[in-house]
């Protein structure tokens, strides 16, 4: 049998409608051959799910979102089918959440149950729900970040301002000036503190022969005889007390010439006359003094 031109162009043209359709399959990440379990996913709002969206468990990617369904009726809800592998057991109780990466892609996390025994079959329905992760939050507190970003934009002129000021630069001048003074003083201290390091042996030394001499003075000052010492100053000063009284008294004859008026007056008067008698026998020694070579008396 032969084949015109004709059945050839048709035969590969189909070939390449089958091969096309199967890429397609493939890159949506559709099983190619249907190797799969179909299960339902009952959301409330899945905005951003798509066709070909992928699932996964613990981080593992295990199936594929084959298509969306709208429910028109007054609940509203959009079934999700998803095709899981057909090795994957899906435990009553577990939920599917919708959850977006940084770069804004959805995808279903399943999130399973701790149910050993009972597991939901082909056909099921999982029941859906939001991600309350990051995105999530990021989502909830964008609207905040709106309000405060008037407030920042006004600090942050403010800080430009401050920036800008002369002031500032002079007061960070200085605060570097502080700063190498700072550093000097740290020298000098880590100086003087080698040096103490130094001379603490010496000082100590010295300080240990002072506490010696002291302990030495300390004991010869506890061998003096305090009591005897006492006594004997005691005898002195009653011996200076009884002279005191002597010479105060008329009795005695230092007593009298201190005491005796008339005495004084008779040695000033002796006094007096020994004077007057010493200043004539210089002016006449003739008169006391005689001498003859012949032994004839002068009269």
């Amino acid at each position: 049998m032969k084949f015109t031109k004709e059945i050839k162009i048709a035969l590969v043209s189909i070939l390449g409608i089958v091969v096309l359709f199967f890429g397609m399959q493939f890159l949506k990440g559709l099983s190619l051959f249907g190797n799969d379990n179909s299960y339902y996913v009952a959301f409330v709002d899945a905005t951003g799910l798509s066709q070909s969206a992928p699932v996964y468990a613990n981080g593992y990617r295990v199936g594929v979102v084959k298509s969306l369904e709208y429910d028109y009726s007054p609940q509203g809800k959009i079934t999700a089918v998803v095709g899981l592998d057909k090795q994957m057991r899906v435990p009553r109780g577990s939920r599917a959440e919708l959850a977006s990466d940084l770069l804004g892609n959805i995808k279903v996390n399943l999130v399973l149950s701790d149910d050993p025994i009972n597991m939901l079959a082909p056909g099921d329905t999982i029941q859906g729900s939001q991600e309350t992760g990051l995105m999530s939050k990021v989502g909830e507190i964008m609207p905040v970040l709106m309000n405060i970003a008037p407030k920042l934009d006004s600090i942050m002129t403010s800080l430009n301002t401050l920036l800008a000021d002369p002031a500032l630069r002079n007061t960070l001048h200085h605060v570097e000036g502080m700063t190498d003074n700072l550093n000097a003083t740290s020298r000098e201290l880590r100086t003087l503190s080698a040096s103490l390091n130094r001379e603490m042996p010496v000082m100590m030394t010295k300080a240990n022969g002072v506490l010696d001499n002291t302990e030495k003075l300390t004991g010869n000052l506890s061998k003096v005889d305090v009591a005897a010492l006492t006594a004997k100053v005691n005898q002195t000063l009653a011996n200076v007390e009884q002279m005191t009284q002597k010479l105060n008294s008329t009795e005695g004859t230092l007593g009298l010439l201190m005491r005796d008026r008339q005495l004084y007056d008779n040695l000033t008067a002796t006094t007096a006359s020994a004077d007057s008698l010493l200043t004539d026998m210089k002016a006449h020694p003739k008169r006391y003094v005689h001498f003859s070579v012949f032994g004839k008396k002068d009269k």
